[in-house]
């Protein structure tokens, strides 16, 4: 496959994909929309038809794309060089601002996870995501220094793990399991990817999965999620109300959708319908068939995101690359499969097409730096192909 052919694909499914987020949130926040802005003025605002209340939602998210642009941008013109080289101190301000969220009053609450730094007079910035590309840059620096070493027990895995500690436990703190998991995958895809072992992997999985029991059993709500989820209907009213609200809007679109507008769970029945659960809304929208196509855009994101991996011209490119596609590919994967409860209940957006500032700009500078990288592999096997040539039509030296 050619690396041109990638971009492109790459870069039609990435926009493609938040253009239909777009046209998600304008059909999902209606409702939500109204009832926040009756909070903030009063009903008599609302009422009167010159007052716009039902674009509250839509409006922040047409600026967050807006913003997203920008560090796009960003992303696909600045040269790799500069990401590597500042790595370190990205990942250590990511660290700084996990560590300021939980020790100072600025850090906000949303729900049973103190996720967010509130600065007066400036959006909201969620650390985790942040976090997530910081990870992934930092690893990839890292595991190109390893080379063979990162196969061995000793020099590889366990230095490994105790790097995943101060990210993985201020993450775990929050509680924001939700983030925990996506980043766990996206170092386990890496560390594998680099060479690491297999059987390195399945063990330290265990061992996370065992010492995260203690966390899990000492937070109510955790323990009944993971009680609805292997039992549902069990348990406390509020823990599966969300899972079986859910299934029910997801089933109601059946094979062809109620249409846009259409969905009656949007009102107010279905809890973060513009976030979390947004997939839901859409299936019920649009329908199963349709929602092959979005499922399929996503399947194929992963696609073309490993072969850009694959063709690579560097190894820190390749680990990169490889982050960044299994970043998109897991949390896509854990949001769908938590709203369709085939998972525990977590808080994780939809990548591209959920509401959330944070989440919707560092996926956008992620893809931009895919996406540099797939444009230097086209112009690195371009050369390397012209090289080849130049080297075949050289005469070779006649014996006499």
């Amino acid at each position: 496959m050619q690396t041109n052919t990638t971009f492109n694909w790459l870069f039609f499914l990435i926009w493609g994909v938040i253009l239909f987020g777009i046209v998600m949130i304008t059909s999902v926040s209606v409702f939500e929309s109204y009832q926040i802005m009756v909070k903030i003025h009063g009903a008599d605002y609302c009422q009167n038809t010159d007052n716009n209340c039902n674009g509250f939602y839509l409006y922040r998210h047409l600026r967050y794309v807006f913003v997203g642009m920008g560090v796009f941008l960003a992303g696909l013109l600045t040269p790799l060089f500069f990401w590597k080289r500042m790595a370190p101190l990205i990942f250590l301000g990511a660290l700084s601002l996990l560590t300021i969220l939980l020790a100072t009053s600025i850090g906000g609450e949303w729900g049973t996870a103190k996720s967010w730094i509130n600065i007066p007079f400036l959006p909201s910035i969620q650390p985790s995501e942040i976090t997530k590309m910081a990870l992934i840059f930092y690893l990839a620096i890292w595991m190109d220094k390893k080379e063979r070493l990162i196969q061995t027990w000793s020099n590889g895995f366990m230095p490994f793990a105790i790097l995943m500690i101060p990210p993985a436990l201020l993450i775990a703190i929050q509680p924001d399991f939700g983030s925990l998991m996506v980043i766990a995958l996206i170092a386990a895809t890496m560390f594998f990817v680099a060479g690491g072992n297999i059987l390195h992997i399945i063990l330290g999985g265990i061992i996370t999965l065992i010492g995260a029991l203690p966390i899990i059993l000492s937070h109510d709500y955790i323990k009944e999620r993971f009680l609805v989820f292997l039992n549902p209907g069990s348990g406390d009213e509020n823990a599966y109300y969300q899972v079986l609200q859910s299934l029910i809007t997801a089933g109601s679109g059946k094979m062809f959708g109620l249409g846009l507008m259409e969905s009656g769970q949007r009102h107010g029945f279905l809890p973060e319908a513009q976030s979390d659960t947004i997939f839901a809304i859409a299936a019920e929208e649009l329908g199963f068939l349709r929602m092959i196509f979005l499922v399929g855009a996503f399947a194929l994101i992963a696609v073309f995101g490993y072969q850009v991996a694959k063709n690579a011209g560097s190894r820190f490119e390749m680990l990169v690359a490889s982050g960044i596609t299994a970043w998109i590919t897991f949390q896509s994967f854990i949001n769908m499969a938590v709203t369709l409860g085939i998972l525990p209940l977590t808080g994780i957006t939809l990548p591209f097409i959920s509401y959330g500032g944070s989440s919707l700009v560092s996926l956008l500078f992620a893809s931009g730096v895919l996406l540099h990288i797939a444009k230097h592999s086209s112009s690195h096997a371009s050369s390397s192909h012209r090289g080849r040539q130049r080297r075949a039509h050289i005469p070779r030296p006649v014996r006499r």
